[in-house]
């Protein structure tokens, strides 16, 4: 399993990296994840600024700051037994992050767990959620390192969760194992695809 993952996995990064007009295509699937109607529904939604050649999703983030949502991101950290974990930061400003792990910006190490700006995963509506690859069904392939599998397990039932990719990383069927998480929806610059493994909320 692990070498069809690797496969996988390389066979989608390409894909990506040569993806032509990111800025144009990552806008495009930005404005669809905004116009979903569960995300109007939501109060907590959480976003992921972009590093290397992810959807970029930094313009897009920064415009929605404004409005009335709150937007939590995620960042990379350690839990109580040193595995790997996502915190959630409540962003109210882009001056509060820092450039971190692989230079993505987060809150720096001595704000994380401040009083009002920790979200628990419970609290979170709607999730954009990246990855290397998708598939039309909802089965998701990330970096290996294990961080949103944990994050996904521990968000409510009803949560929506929305993988967001170029056209270009689907692939046919991503080799899934027990601890994988399916995303209720994959929105790409082409379309909207309903997840199967999950419930999906028009």
């Amino acid at each position: 399993m692990n070498d069809l993952k690797n496969q996988q996995r390389r066979q989608a990064y390409d894909a990506r990296e040569k993806q032509n007009n990111k800025d144009e295509m990552s806008r495009i699937i930005c404005d669809k994840f905004i116009a979903h109607p569960a995300y109007r529904q939501a109060k907590t939604v959480m976003w992921y600024n972009h590093c290397r050649s992810e959807v970029r999703t930094q313009s897009a983030l920064l415009h929605e700051l404004a409005n009335d949502k709150r937007i939590v991101i995620p960042y990379c950290t350690k839990d109580e037994q040193g595995h790997n974990k996502l915190g959630l930061w409540l962003l109210e400003d882009f001056a509060e992050l820092a450039p971190g792990m692989w230079g993505i910006l987060e809150p720096p190490e001595q704000r994380w767990g401040e009083l009002g700006k920790e979200i628990a995963p419970e609290q979170l509506d709607y999730v954009m959620v990246p990855g290397v690859a998708f598939d039309k069904n909802g089965g998701r392939l990330g970096n290996g390192a294990g961080y949103y599998d944990r994050l996904l397990k521990s968000v409510r039932a009803d949560a929506v969760l929305i993988g967001v990719c170029f056209e270009s990383q689907l692939i046919e069927q991503v080799a899934m194992e027990g601890h994988d998480v399916s995303m209720d929806i994959v929105i790409t610059e082409k379309t909207l695809y309903a997840g199967k493994g999950r419930r999906f909320v028009n």
